[in-house]
C-alpha cells in the first residue's frame, strides 16, 4: 500500500512512525513533511487540496490519512471522495464541529450534552456588555481555527475587555476571532479523548492529559501543546461513565440525527470538575502532542484500525499497560514572536526515547529549526517517574539557539 500523511508536526511524525512499522505499507508521502518524515518517507513540498490530489491519481497511493484540522475545514475528504479517492476523516460540513465554536456550541446545546454555559457574540459591543455584567473568571474564544492558541481566561473586566479588542477589533488571528464564545469557567482538569469514528459508532482510546500552557505550573499563554501523558492519571473509571452517558452517547445520537456521520477521528477535549465531565470542544483530527503519547502505546496495527472503520466494523483498540511521557521541545518566545533556522544537534544521543520531529527539516545532512514546536521526545514505563526521567535525560544533549521547554511535564 501506499499512503499519504497530510501534515508537517510530531503528530504526523507519530503516525507515520506507527505506519512504517506495516509490512503492507511500501511507500508513505508526506505533505509537506518534516525531518522525521523525510526518513520514513518522501516528502511532498505542497499541501493544496488540488495538489494534493494530483499526487494521489498520479502515485496511485491507496489512502489519505488527515492530520491538522484546516485541510478538513476546507473540504479536503469532500474532494477526495467526489473523484472516488479514499480517505479518512469528516468531510467538511462536520469538521465544522471543530471549525466554529459556535456552530460546536449550538450543537452541544440542541443534543443535551454535557457542557459549560455560553453564549455567541458577532458584535463587539454586545460582548463588551455582556462581560462586564458577570463574575470572573471568564473564556474567551475565537469561534474558527487559531492553532490552539484562541482561547484565554480572563481574570478581570481589562483582561476580558483586552482579549476581545485583539481578537475581534485587532483580528490577532484574522477571520477566526470576529465572532467569539464567552464562556463560564469551570475549575477542574483537562483530559484529551481520542477516538475512531466508522460511521455509525465511537470507539475512544485511552484518555491522554496535555499540558497547554507554556510555563511551568500551567502559567503563561496558550499553545498548541507542550507535552501529554497517558493515561491521564486522574481519569477514574467514574468519570469515564459519566464521559460515556453525557457526552460520547448523546455525540453519537447528535451526529446520526444531523447526517454528521463520517469515518475518522472525533477528539473530545474534556474538563473534569467535581460536578463530572463538561466537553469544551470538539476536534475532528488526531491531537498534538497527545497523538505521540497514544502511538507508543498503542498495541493495535493502526492500518487495521483505520481499514475497520472505512468498511464499518468495529475496532477493538487495545493499549500497553504502560505509562508514557511527551516532552515539546520548542523555539523561544513560541507561542508568540519565535526565531527559526537554527541548527539541532545532540540528536544522536538520545537513547531511551521515541523523537518526532514537527517544526524541523533536513537541510544537507543538517537538521534546521522551522517552527515554534520544533520536536517531541516520548517514553515509556511502567510508572511516570520512569517515562518522565527518560524524556528529561534525553533533552539534555539536543542542542539549538533559543531551545525551551517546561521542566514540569509528568509531575502533575
Amino acid at each position: 500500500m501506499k499512503i499519504l500523511v497530510v501534515g508537517n508536526g510530531g503528530r504526523e511524525s507519530a503516525l507515520g512512525w506507527k505506519l512504517s512499522q506495516d509490512s503492507r505499507v511500501t511507500q508513505l508521502y508526506f505533505a509537506n513533511g518534516n525531518a522525521s518524515t523525510a526518513a520514513l518517507g518522501q516528502n511532498y513540498p505542497s499541501d493544496d487540496i488540488p495538489s494534493l490530489r494530483n499526487l494521489v491519481i498520479k502515485e496511485k497511493i491507496d489512502l489519505t490519512i488527515v492530520g491538522p484540522e484546516a485541510p478538513l475545514v476546507d473540504g479536503i475528504v469532500d474532494d477526495f471522495k467526489s473523484h472516488g479517492l479514499e480517505i479518512f476523516g469528516p468531510k467538511g460540513r462536520a469538521a465544522k464541529l471543530e471549525g466554529s465554536k459556535s456552530f460546536s456550541k449550538k450543537f452541544m446545546k440542541k443534543h443535551g450534552i454535557k457542557t459549560a454555559h455560553a453564549e455567541i457574540f458577532d458584535s463587539y459591543v454586545e460582548a463588551l456588555k455582556y462581560a462586564k455584567d458577570h463574575a470572573y473568571p471568564l473564556v474567551v474564544k475565537a469561534s474558527g481555527l487559531a492553532g490552539g492558541k484562541g482561547v484565554v481566561i480572563c481574570d478581570d473586566y481589562e483582561h476580558a475587555e483586552s482579549t476581545l479588542t485583539q481578537f475581534m477589533m485587532d483580528r490577532i488571528f484574522g477571520d477566526a476571532g470576529i465572532r467569539v464564545i464567552i464562556e463560564e469557567y469551570l475549575e477542574g482538569f483537562e483530559t484529551s479523548v481520542i477516538a475512531f469514528s466508522n460511521g455509525e459508532s465511537i470507539f475512544p482510546c485511552i484518555p491522554v492529559k496535555d499540558y497547554k500552557k507554556v510555563h511551568n505550573g500551567d502559567t503563561g499563554a496558550n499553545t498548541g501543546g507542550m507535552g501529554s501523558v497517558a493515561p491521564c492519571p486522574f481519569f477514574t473509571e467514574e468519570h469515564n461513565q459519566d464521559f460515556v452517558q453525557n457526552i460520547l452517547e448523546p455525540t453519537i445520537k447528535g451526529l446520526q440525527e444531523e447526517f454528521l456521520t463520517f469515518k475518522g477521528i472525533i477528539f473530545f477535549g474534556l474538563m473534569v470538575t467535581k460536578n463530572g465531565c463538561y466537553l469544551l470542544e470538539y476536534n475532528m483530527r488526531f491531537g498534538d502532542p497527545e497523538t505521540q503519547s497514544l502511538m507508543v502505546l498503542m498495541e493495535n496495527n493502526l492500518l487495521d484500525v483505520i481499514h475497520d472503520c472505512l468498511e464499518g466494523r468495529n475496532p477493538e483498540l487495545k493499549f500497553k499497560d504502560d505509562k508514557a511521557v511527551c516532552l515539546v521541545l520548542t523555539s523561544g518566545g513560541y507561542p508568540k514572536n519565535y526565531e527559526t533556522g537554527f541548527e539541532i544537534t545532540g540528536v544522536e544521543k538520545v537513547t531511551h526515547s521515541n523523537l518526532f520531529f514537527a517544526g524541523a527539516e533536513l537541510r544537507g545532512k543538517r537538521v534546521i529549526t522551522t517552527g515554534g514546536r520544533v520536536l517531541s521526545l516520548v517514553a515509556t514505563g511502567k510508572t511516570y517517574e520512569e517515562a518522565k526521567e527518560k524524556v528529561y535525560s534525553d533533552a539534555l544533549p539536543i542542542k539549538y539557539d533559543y531551545e525551551y521547554y517546561r521542566e514540569d511535564i509528568g509531575k502533575f
